[in-house]
């Protein structure tokens, strides 16, 4: 025996084939771009000795060049004009050399605008004598 029937399929069926079909779920592998540029280092910077406002700041690193005549420091500070060396005082003794770098605000940031970001800077001080053995200490430290 043979049955056929020209009936309508069950309802779940039916409500399953007229719903519009989803695309299908492509994955792909994501990639960012930084929102910052490189940077080239940190930015070589003089005294200006016209600084208000100033206080002392601690530097990050020293190092000895130029055959232990001169000391590059570096530091983190803020944007110029709103943040400038005004000037560095170098104190040496026979064991021990103290370096202190002095901030302030530049007076061209009168009427600017000043951003909060941190940029790292450099600057070289001249020894009035090789280093040697002697101790490079951070003035601006208690």
């Amino acid at each position: 025996m043979l049955a056929t029937s020209c009936g309508a399929a069950p309802p779940a069926e039916r409500a399953a084939s007229s719903a519009p079909e989803k695309p299908p779920v492509v994955s792909s592998p994501v990639t960012t771009t930084p929102t910052t540029a490189p940077t080239k280092g940190p930015e070589a910077v003089k005294p200006t000795g016209d600084a208000i406002n100033v206080h002392k700041i601690r530097w990050t690193k020293a190092k000895p060049v130029s055959k232990n005549k001169k000391v590059k420091l570096t530091w983190w500070s803020g944007v110029a004009p709103c943040t400038v060396l005004d000037r560095v005082k170098v104190k040496e003794s026979a064991k021990r050399v103290t370096i202190t770098l002095y901030e302030g605000t530049g007076p061209k940031a009168a009427n600017v605008s000043c951003i909060m970001i941190a940029v790292e800077k450099t600057t070289t001080v001249k020894l009035k004598k090789a280093l040697g053995k002697r101790k490079i200490v951070d003035g601006a430290k208690p």
